[in-house]
């Protein structure tokens, strides 16, 4: 049988940072095809940004037809630790990817594991990508246009993202904000400080941009959602001297927007307050995802019943966070996220409890018996 352990540790050794695989899904690939999934492993994009590994694994046939979603990738390890040789230390397993979310994949697949040689009637298929914590150019988007091309279409998802905030299965995510990100560069003409009517400072421009634009208040948040806020996230001038008025300023902003909005509606806004306040100055926008709202009902009630039944806790159904590659699978089926505790994903030191691993492997194969109306196989 595949130890839920033992594949994240295997799955950890692997270095794979956006968009490098690493031989991730190799590893990945094998313990699927050793317990009968169909495993296929498209490859999109070009340099810089891919190629992109995928990796997309079946098995069944008929409804209902549920997907577990994932990404092998991970971010930069950051120094002071060796973050790709997986370790026990006193019931954690540290490495990078442990939270974030090899972990939770390895959790998931055991649990397939479990259900499948059990016997299920319907599908059951697995949606990874390498491109999550990247531009996700490459990655689950045209990764679900490959499926959609060859028939296979998900009713239900869950995303093992890392929602649990402090014991697992506290959380379950059922929507995400939507983020917008936008550079703003305002030119100028470069003088000395002591003869600025020889000069025109762009600092001044784009101090009252980011001011109107920071002045602004959203809305006060909706039923599922936190209000929406702008963030001003840098500021660059790269003037190496104290004596001279800059040619040029620049600077970055983040929105993070809740259903109340809509990112082309605050594009057209930025655009507006620009063009205002530095005519000259120019914008360049990238939207990686609009607010989305799994609304309450049979997969989140299904996932929270798991829980209760594993753990004997309620989860709260939550909508904080950043983005997730939810955001694509929405457009395909109702889709939720649940996975290990987040705390210190994308940090020197990232770890999960080993308890919490058997967790939420038990959670999974208690989802997996209630959608495929099993008799419960949970080691619970």
């Amino acid at each position: 049988m595949i130890d839920a352990l033992d594949l994240a540790c295997r799955l950890i050794a692997c270095p794979s940072v956006t968009p490098a695989d690493a031989g991730a899904q190799d590893v990945l690939a094998e313990a699927l095809a050793g317990i009968g999934f169909a495993v296929h492993r498209p490859t999109f994009g070009e340099p810089p940004d891919g190629p992109v590994a995928n990796l997309f694994a079946t098995i069944g046939n008929g409804a209902p037809h549920f997907a577990f979603a994932g990404h092998t990738d991970v971010v930069p390890p950051g120094e002071g630790w060796d973050a790709f040789a997986p370790r026990i230390d006193d019931g954690w397993l540290v490495g990078r990817g442990a939270a974030d979310m090899k972990g939770a994949i390895a959790a998931f697949v055991a649990a397939a594991e479990r259900v499948v040689r059990g016997g299920f009637a319907g599908t059951l298929s697995l949606i990874i990508t390498g491109d999550e914590e990247g531009p996700a150019t490459f990655g689950t988007a045209p990764l679900l246009d490959w499926m959609a091309a060859r028939g296979h279409r998900p009713d239900l998802c869950v995303v093992g993202e890392p929602t649990s905030a402090t014991v697992v299965g506290d959380t379950v995510k059922i929507g995400r904000r939507g983020s917008l990100n936008a550079w703003i560069e305002v030119p100028g003409t470069q003088g000395h400080v002591a003869y600025p009517d020889r000069a025109d400072n762009p600092v001044t421009r784009l101090v009252r941009v980011l001011a109107r634009l920071k002045d602004r208040v959203f809305d006060a948040g909706s039923e599922w959602f936190q209000p929406s806020n702008l963030e001003v996230t840098d500021i660059a001038v790269g003037n190496p001297a104290a004596n001279v008025i800059p040619a040029k300023a620049s600077a970055r902003v983040n929105i993070r927007f809740n259903d109340r909005q809509r990112g082309a509606d605050l594009e057209a806004w930025l655009r507006e307050v620009i063009a205002a306040e530095a005519p000259a100055a120019t914008i360049a926008v990238r939207i990686s995802g609009e607010a989305f709202l799994t609304e309450p009902g049979t997969l989140s009630a299904t996932v929270a019943a798991a829980v209760r039944a594993v753990t004997g806790r309620d989860p709260d159904l939550s909508t904080t966070g950043g983005t997730s590659d939810a955001r694509f699978i929405r457009a395909v089926c109702p889709v939720v996220e649940l996975g290990l505790v987040g705390a210190t994903m994308h940090q020197v030191g990232e770890a999960v409890r080993v308890d919490d691993l058997a967790t939420l492997t038990d959670i999974y194969i208690e989802v997996l018996t209630r959608v495929f109306n099993l008799v419960s196989t949970s080691r619970a």
